[in-house]
């Protein structure tokens, strides 16, 4: 199919820049770059974690940043928390101000790495690169490198839909039913809803324009203001994005309007599935009443589950019949039951793939919930921030998973909540079919992605995707110069209703005293 489409990318020379060490980003990163090796492109890459395992071969250069920044600690510090399972009550745009915190450590720490410092103070940098393809989370003064190369960009957002995504990308969202990604609202919200949600929408807007933007600003200037190329705001290079690559897909998202530049390429990480290792493979092979998947991702970690929290899923898990597979860190669970193997690290899209597994139980990211869904399996989500609520209780509604709050577990409610998952078979239905939606795509995920980052090259940028509303001042975008217009020119006509009402009243009133008198 690709083969009909116009040549003139092939061997294109590809600056990437994936500098957050988020290990789960990695899945949609490495399958990104790998697919343009794939196809013949050379890529320099700027990565937090390295590569060199998949053996990419001769077009493939790797800027690695060292050591690993620990972005958590300054979270945990930010919220005065002491583990990661702290922080499942924060609020709305409590979570904004997480990634600001994680945003503005790990950009810094990147821009400190003298292999960067070498890319920003090329002295021949026209060029050298075709395309600056690079993540879309909270990174954005690495966009200065596309005007230091005079190259388009691409970014790829593996966090999905975000609310400033239809802002940047000059599109109004309709905040009546597109819901915030950090809110568990759905397409369908009462009053109170729709006005939360446009608050937290409004105010998110207005915190990265006079709060997150201003400080990053202060960043590029650090790191660039240097040099004899003019580098724009944050928020206007923001506005000269090609094509946003999303990592997001009916009927995993909502349906919203778009503009041309935002491509839809969810499930990028999801390969078919490999032979498992061998202990894995037996282990499930004889689970004659199937397995249970536990994971919490890579940022959440089961070795730091509060103790009493510990002792309710061993609890639920050795009364059950299935056997259990939990990703647990450290692999020191003393008296350990039989029908439960702990691993420090699993192949989880393999797991899901085998046949025997009953349920995932997931923290609900978007690459464990893709997951999920593509191999048509039942989720018990346990969300701790940012958009893992919106994911779980989408899935809740769509009835194929059940969401518990971490911190009202219960024995009798975990028993209860696995049980329904596993012998109600709508659970199961319901994922299925979701699952042949989500699979249901005119060309795979990653040639998606691949055929719209060459597009971009052959066309050296895409303004012809670029909307109109890009151009506008703020107010001008939310319309707010025209509401005003209007609101003083009702509020001028009921001066004037009055004014000539009270001159007629004061006319009639003076002409009753004159014939009185």
């Amino acid at each position: 199919m690709l083969s009909y489409y116009p040549t003139g990318s092939e061997g294109s020379r590809i600056l990437a820049v994936f500098s957050f060490p988020g290990k789960s980003h990695y899945g949609m990163h490495s399958a990104l770059i790998k697919e343009l090796i794939d196809r013949g492109h050379h890529v320099t890459m700027v990565a937090a974690f390295s590569l060199k395992h998949l053996k990419l071969g001769q077009n493939y250069t790797e800027i690695l940043i060292e050591p690993v920044y620990d972005f958590w600690s300054d979270i945990k510090a930010h919220f005065k928390a002491k583990t990661i399972f702290d922080l499942s009550t924060i609020g709305v745009l409590e979570n904004h101000f997480l990634l600001e915190v994680l945003g503005f450590g790990t950009t810094e720490h990147a821009l400190q790495q003298s292999a960067v410092q070498d890319l920003i103070n090329e002295p021949n940098p026209r060029g050298k690169y075709d395309l600056l393809l690079c993540e879309q989370f909270y990174q954005e003064p690495f966009l200065a490198l596309a005007k230091i190369y005079d190259i388009p960009v691409v970014t790829s957002g593996t966090l999905g839909f975000e609310n400033h995504m239809s802002q940047m990308m000059g599109l109004l969202s309709p905040w009546s039913f597109v819901p915030h990604g950090f809110t568990d609202y759905n397409d369908h919200m009462t009053f109170k809803e729709r006005l939360l949600n446009s608050y937290y929408s409004l105010a998110e807007d207005f915190l990265r324009e006079y709060h997150y933007f201003p400080e990053m600003d202060k960043m590029v200037k650090k790191y660039f203001g240097h040099l004899n190329v003019t580098i724009p705001s944050v928020s206007e290079m923001e506005k000269n994005i090609s094509v946003m690559l999303l990592n997001s897909h009916i009927p995993l998202t909502t349906a919203r309007p778009l503009v041309p530049g935002i491509i839809f390429v969810g499930g990028m990480h999801i390969y078919p599935p490999k032979k498992l290792p061998q202990d894995i493979q037996q282990f499930m092979d004889g689970a004659k009443d199937g397995v249970i998947f536990f994971s919490l991702g890579s940022n959440v970690q089961s070795k730091d589950m509060p103790e009493d929290k510990l002792h309710i899923f061993l609890d639920v898990f050795a009364a059950m019949k299935q056997r259990v597979i939990w990703k647990f860190e450290n692999e020191s669970i003393p008296n350990l039951p039989e029908n439960i193997m702990i691993k420090k690290w699993l192949p989880q899209s393999d797991i899901l793939a085998h046949p025997n597994t009953k349920v995932f139980i997931t923290h609900g990211g978007l690459f464990g919930t893709q997951e999920g869904v593509h191999h048509g399996v039942p989720m018990l989500g346990i969300p701790f921030y940012c958009d893992q609520q919106l994911n779980l209780r989408k899935s809740e509604r769509h009835g194929y998973a059940i969401s518990l709050d971490f911190l009202t577990i219960t024995h009798d409610l975990l028993r209860d909540s696995l049980n329904k998952l596993i012998y109600d078979r709508q659970y199961r239905d319901n994922v299925q079919r979701y699952s042949r939606i989500f699979r249901d795509r005119p060309m795979g995920s990653r040639e998606t992605a691949a055929y719209w980052i060459e597009y971009v090259i052959r066309h050296r940028g895409a303004p012809q995707l670029r909307s109109a509303g890009l151009d506008l001042k703020w107010y001008q975008f939310y319309l707010l110069d025209v509401i005003a217009f209007v609101v003083v020119l009702l509020l001028a006509a009921i001066l004037v209703v009055r004014y000539v009402l009270k001159k007629l009243l004061f006319g009639i009133s003076s002409n009753r005293k004159i014939k009185t008198n």
